[in-house]
């Protein structure tokens, strides 16, 4: 975790985002956001700032991701990977395409369409996902599917970390500061244990309970 930024009263995660990002020097870097965000106005400020995005096109855009639908996937050619974890096996098939030049979104360079298919304990599940990226044709699609499967990768490596461990959404620091200054806590304490190695965090954080000259020992090594 690299910054934080908090929402406004009376506003969302849209300006907060554009926020954050000036924080930081976006100069070849790949940016990748939630599909509440994907934004012709973040999306410019990604690349006026010399970074690249990756977003998410779901119904808050429904003309474009209308425009994704309608596209010919049936002629791309297509990208395939499989993995096994956790008691499941996932396929991503991706394809991408170049955007047509009537796109209007900024410096659009490539579509792509996602499909996971899951299998666990004999039941199937399938969802599609449609991608718009600035990224040239430098990054082909097994490329784009590594960023986007890093991007999902954060929900379970930090999110829900934050609302199952921490169960976060049931504390009572709701006033004043408080609420972002045990957000930056927590997140700067699965930072520190991610730096460590530390794949399960819950399974850490026993283990420091139980020993608590430990935290000192990471503390003072970090």
């Amino acid at each position: 975790m690299i910054g934080q930024f908090a929402v406004t009263a009376k506003s969302n995660e849209i300006p907060a985002v554009q926020g954050l990002l000036k924080l930081f020097d976006l100069t070849n870097v790949v940016v990748t956001v939630d599909a509440m965000l994907t934004q012709t106005d973040t999306a410019q400020q990604i690349t006026t700032a010399g970074g690249a995005y990756v977003f998410t096109v779901k119904a808050n855009q429904p003309k474009l991701l209308a425009a994704c639908k309608n596209l010919p996937w049936k002629d791309v050619p297509s990208h395939t990977s499989t993995s096994r974890g956790h008691g499941r096996k996932a396929t991503r098939t991706i394809k991408v395409t170049t955007a047509p030049a009537w796109v209007e979104f900024a410096g659009a360079t490539q579509f792509a369409q996602v499909r996971r298919t899951v299998t666990r304990n004999g039941k199937k599940t399938v969802e599609i996902v449609y991608l718009i990226t600035s990224a040239d044709h430098q990054a082909p699609p097994a490329t784009l599917a590594a960023w986007v499967q890093a991007h999902w990768g954060i929900e379970n490596r930090l999110h829900r970390i934050r609302d199952v461990t921490y169960d976060e959404d049931r504390s009572e620091a709701r006033t004043g500061n408080s609420p972002q200054v045990m957000a930056t806590l927590r997140n700067t304490a699965i930072s520190l244990l991610r730096l460590t190695g530390a794949e399960n965090i819950a399974q850490r954080l026993r283990h420091h309970a139980r020993n608590p000259e430990t935290i000192l020992n990471l503390l003072l090594s970090r």
